[in-house]
């Protein structure tokens, strides 16, 4: 009969989940939420590959929410200027010159400039601030709005039926 030793484990288990991503709700493209997840799987094994993930995240966000879609990640965030608040303006375009380390070493192979962890996450911070912020609060904004509407039509409809006095 075989003994473990009291030094070798019989099986590890990590109590909290590799990944730090939150949920969110599934009428936000896939294809954002894939590139989210992964920049937050990865995040503390390679910071510079997160940073570019949450790069090409910001970049999905601003083609599918706002409509802007342009060759360059720095034109759409260009015609971004105006459209939103300053400081989110500034942080989004942040998140676009940290994401550059890895999107386009093509201009500059020798260029290595280190993303540290807590980089990384602060990029991944804002990404889901933006997601909350345009995709989640229109969405319940929307359906706010729309329960208003329908209460106010029913409200209508139910005081056209009483019978009026004369």
């Amino acid at each position: 009969m075989g003994w473990v030793r009291e030094t070798d484990p019989i099986e590890e288990w990590q109590l909290r989940p590799k990944s730090s991503s939150k949920p969110f709700p599934e009428y936000i493209p896939k294809v954002i939420l894939d590139d989210y997840k992964e920049a937050c799987l990865i995040v503390n094994d390679s910071p510079k590959a997160s940073a570019t993930l949450s790069r090409r995240c910001l970049q999905g966000i601003i083609r599918n929410f706002w409509g802007i879609s342009k060759p360059r990640l720095i034109d759409e965030i260009k015609e971004l200027e105006g459209k939103i608040d300053a400081n989110t303006w500034r942080a989004i375009d942040g998140v676009r010159s940290v994401g550059n380390i890895g999107a386009h070493m093509e201009k500059d192979i020798n260029l290595i400039v280190d993303v540290e962890p807590e980089e990384a996450k602060t990029l991944i911070g804002l990404i889901e601030f933006l997601l909350k912020d345009w995709y989640v609060l229109r969405h319940d904004r929307e359906e706010h709005m729309q329960r208003v509407v329908d209460l106010a039509k029913l409200k209508s409809e139910e005081k056209k039926a009483l019978p009026t006095t004369a």
